[in-house]
């Protein structure tokens, strides 16, 4: 699959497999710096959209719930496409395979009520599920180096809901995975190592 695709394209990507996948099939992608909303946020509340426009930063809307995220080449998407339309089954599934993976490389990856991947407190994943009538679709970020400047500054998110998290700012909340381990030389292989693991559990599309 070729990498650097828009956001949109590899979004299409996930819509159409669902259609006519057979087994769980994984697939990871990279994007230029792009803010991905959910389906029931908005982009005025959610979105620094002055920032992103003066800064080259795709905005997109995805089907899936959940929360605004950035992402960078810095950053892997991850996607989980099942036949099954036990759509909570296979969430449940695709957290526990992310932080078993980053276990098995010597991380102390812990899943949240909210859909989150810790290390040490510090998000380094979230993701967001689709039911479709044929199977469900879950997609995530997995931070390797992302640009934290850039996703302080893209996202803005409610005092609230940092409040709830028990930080000052979406930056003291994340955190990369270069930061973390010296297990991975740069981002592509982290995303060897994720394919190579998902291969335990799911078809693997050709990256």
């Amino acid at each position: 699959m070729k990498e650097g695709l828009p956001l949109t394209e590899y979004l299409q990507i996930e819509q159409d497999l669902v259609k006519t996948v057979t087994e769980p099939t994984l697939f990871t992608w990279i994007v230029s710096p792009t803010v991905i909303y959910g389906r029931h946020q908005s982009a005025e509340a959610e979105v620094n959209e002055e920032y992103c426009r003066e800064h080259g930063i795709a905005v997109v809307q995805r089907k899936s719930g959940g929360g605004c995220v950035y992402a960078d080449r810095g950053n892997l998407m991850i996607s989980l496409v099942s036949p099954s339309t036990h759509s909570e089954q296979v969430f449940a599934e695709y957290l526990s395979f992310i932080a078993q993976a980053l276990q098995a490389a010597g991380l102390p990856a812990v899943t949240t009520e909210h859909n989150d991947i810790l290390v040490n407190g510090r998000k380094v994943s979230g993701c967001a599920c689709f039911a479709a009538s044929t199977g469900t679709i879950v997609h995530g970020t997995l931070l390797y180096d992302v640009n934290l400047e850039a996703l302080q500054q893209a996202i803005t998110p409610s005092p609230d809901k940092l409040h709830k998290h028990g930080v000052a700012s979406v930056r003291q909340r994340v955190a990369n995975i270069k930061e973390l381990t010296n297990a991975f030389a740069d981002i592509h292989a982290l995303r060897a190592y994720l394919e190579e693991y998902g291969d335990k559990f799911t078809s693997t599309i050709d990256a």
